[in-house]
């Protein structure tokens, strides 16, 4: 018993450090988005997610503005919705609609209705196991390049996950955008504003925390074409 303890202890430790890692890293993010966001109350906004809360059959949808110029939207460990001051600048120039703005919300309220924030911490637990694993593994048969290898693979795991959850925000998106009676083009107009800005580059593809645009783009209408037929 003693042995077998010993050879799963690099493993223990490692998930726990990784729930630790996770859980540190979830209270800086979200004390940090708190000291730095105040609620949005764009009047040109405002109705339009209220759309998206009736949709819900709940309330208005709360979302919180963060100040930073930045393009983007968020989901907080804790469940709050966040768009960038980058964001809500773009709306105010007229670059963006009130509608293309909803899809953001609507998507990042998908990652929280499905939980992405709970399978991430599952998720980068089990990665740091595997990290720290691959690492001593590795690091005998390759000396010098082992945690190098472990950390590249646990990335190309960790961006593919992302990925896919992605895809999932955007169906929940797509859905919750149809059933408010925005409609979900909406969604794929923003994105193609986007991808044409270059807000959406990420470097390599296999890295990348978000599918290509094109893709999601054609994800998008399936779901579209399946959900109105």
């Amino acid at each position: 018993m003693t042995a077998l303890v010993l050879r799963l202890l690099p493993v223990l430790l490692a998930l726990g450090y990784g729930v630790l890692a996770w859980q540190m890293s979830a209270r800086r993010l979200a004390q940090r988005l708190a000291r730095g966001s105040v609620a949005l109350d764009d009047p040109g906004l405002l109705p339009v997610l209220d759309r998206l809360g009736a949709a819900l059959g709940r309330g208005p949808v709360a979302v919180r503005v963060h100040a930073s110029p930045e393009v983007n939207g968020l989901a907080a460990p804790d469940g709050q919705v966040f768009l960038t001051e980058g964001m809500i600048a773009l709306h105010r120039q007229g670059a963006v609609t009130a509608e293309e703005i909803a899809s953001v919300v609507a998507h990042e309220i998908g990652h929280v209705s499905l939980g992405h924030a709970k399978r991430r911490m599952i998720d980068y637990t089990g990665q740091s196991a595997v990290r720290g694993v691959l690492g001593l593994l590795l690091g005998r048969l390759i000396p010098g390049l082992g945690p190098y290898l472990a950390q590249t693979a646990t990335r190309l795991i960790a961006a593919r996950t992302s990925r896919g959850a992605e895809f999932e925000a955007d169906e929940f998106a797509t859905a919750l955008l149809l059933k408010a009676g925005i409609g979900a083009g909406a969604q794929i107009s923003l994105l193609e504003k986007l991808d044409r800005s270059g807000a959406t580059q990420q470097g390599p593809a296999w890295f990348a925390s978000h599918p290509p645009v094109p893709q999601r783009i054609a994800r998008i209408r399936e779901n579209m074409t399946r959900w109105q037929g």
